[in-house]
């Protein structure tokens, strides 16, 4: 039951931010049920994988899925992820979560910056102004059309999948779903509205972590099928309560408190980090 309620918690994340699933997931598993790190990694990967496609269906079902971003974006992440993880292995582990703090510190506040200073920049249905008065040169690299569709300009798409690239590469050397750089990257590269970018990556993070749950059974490492099977369950329940939440936050409180949790998040890793190489002296 303990597994399904932490489930339940990765769920609620997923379906309210479109990220940060993952985040969770292995230090529940690892802290809260005592499970080997490597064996965490691909419960994780299973449970964020599946609640994110569950999450998906329901978003793609009610056209708030950028369908053209999500498969350009998954497509170049699958292929920077491995490139990751062959990085990772030779990098030390402080250097890893140091630099994935950091990253996660400044990505939270320019969210934030954005929400306070910018907050029609986060609507759930972007004017058609913004699409047709500016030059493609100049401001995001993609446009959004009158009713709310992405334009896929050259450079547009250049963009996604260069970001879709970074992020699979930051995802694997990390050892996340990263759910939380696809959102921003959504948000502020490929200038889709908050709620649109939430909807978008977990599609996106499906894909991702399907890729990364096939290279974790390849590998011939463990999968607890009991454990995963509660976490799935709690998952797709929580996916569900925190979809409808979303629903009630407009697009600038939505993406403060996305912010917020990453920040959360991050200090909470940088003081973790900081303690243990005190035990370590």
């Amino acid at each position: 039951m303990t597994s399904l309620l932490f489930g339940l918690l990765v769920g609620f994340s997923l379906g309210l931010t479109g990220g940060g699933g993952s985040i969770f997931a292995v230090p529940l598993l690892v802290y809260g049920l005592t499970m080997p790190t490597h064996e965490a990694v691909g419960v994780s990967l299973v449970a964020v994988g599946a609640t994110a496609l569950g999450g998906a269906i329901v978003r793609l079902w009610g056209r708030e899925v950028e369908l053209k971003a999500a498969l350009l974006f998954g497509m170049a992440g699958i292929v920077g992820a491995p490139l990751g993880s062959v990085l990772g292995a030779k990098m030390p582990a402080d250097l890893l979560l140091g630099g994935f703090a950091l990253l996660m510190l400044l990505v939270a506040t320019r969210l934030w910056r954005q929400a306070i200073r910018r907050p029609a920049e986060t609507r759930i249905v972007r004017a058609g102004d913004d699409a047709t008065n500016s030059t493609e040169d100049s401001g995001p690299a993609c446009r959004v059309n009158p009713t709310g569709g992405l334009v896929l300009t050259s450079r547009c798409a250049l963009v996604l999948a260069l970001g879709g690239v970074l992020t699979g590469l930051l995802s694997g050397l990390f050892g996340v779903g990263g759910g939380f750089l696809i959102v921003p990257a959504l948000v502020l590269a490929a200038s889709l509205p908050m709620r649109r970018a939430v909807a978008t990556s977990l599609l996106v993070i499906a894909m991702v972590s399907a890729a990364g749950t096939v290279s974790h059974l390849l590998a011939g490492r463990p999968l607890a099928l009991a454990v995963t099977g509660w976490f799935v369950l709690g998952g797709l329940a929580g996916m569900g309560l925190g979809s409808r939440l979303s629903r009630r936050l407009a697009g600038p409180q939505l993406q403060k408190l996305f912010a917020a949790i990453m920040a959360g998040v991050a200090v909470f890793m940088l003081i973790a980090e900081l303690q243990g190489h005190r035990l370590s002296r």
